[in-house]
C-alpha cells in the first residue's frame, strides 16, 4: 500500500463515520501529540539497553507497533486535511538538513 492509498483509506474511514467535522487541523495536531505521548510513555523508564531490546518483548512490541501506527495515521490524516504532500515535504526537509548539517569527512 502506498502513502496515497493509506491517505484515501483514512479519508474514506473518516467520511463513513461523519468524522470530517472533528478532523480540524487543531484537533488532529492535538491527537497526534497525544499519541506521540503514548509512544513515549512506553519507553519512559527503560534503560537505553532495555529500549533497544523492546521489540523482543512480544507484549511491549505490540504496544509500540500500535502507538507508532496511531502516530502515523494521525500524521497522514493531518497532512491530508492540510493538503500537504508528506513525501515532498520530507524530501525538502532532508535537503535543508543536508545544507545545515554537512557530512563529516572520514578520517
Amino acid at each position: 500500500m502506498s502513502l496515497a492509498d493509506l491517505t484515501m483509506r483514512l479519508r474514506d474511514f473518516a467520511a463513513a463515520r461523519d468524522w470530517e467535522q472533528f478532523h480540524t487541523p487543531k484537533n488532529l495536531a492535538m491527537a497526534l501529540s497525544g499519541e506521540a505521548g503514548e509512544l513515549i510513555s512506553l519507553f519512559q523508564w527503560l534503560t537505553p539497553e532495555q529500549a533497544a531490546a523492546a521489540m523482543r518483548d512480544p507484549e511491549l512490541a505490540a504496544d509500540i507497533e500500535d502507538e507508532l501506527a496511531d502516530v502515523l495515521l494521525y500524521l497522514v490524516r493531518l497532512a491530508d486535511v492540510l493538503d500537504v504532500d508528506l513525501i515532498k515535504a520530507a524530501n525538502a526537509k532532508i535537503d535543508r538538513n543536508e545544507t545545515r548539517f554537512p557530512r563529516i569527512s572520514p578520517g
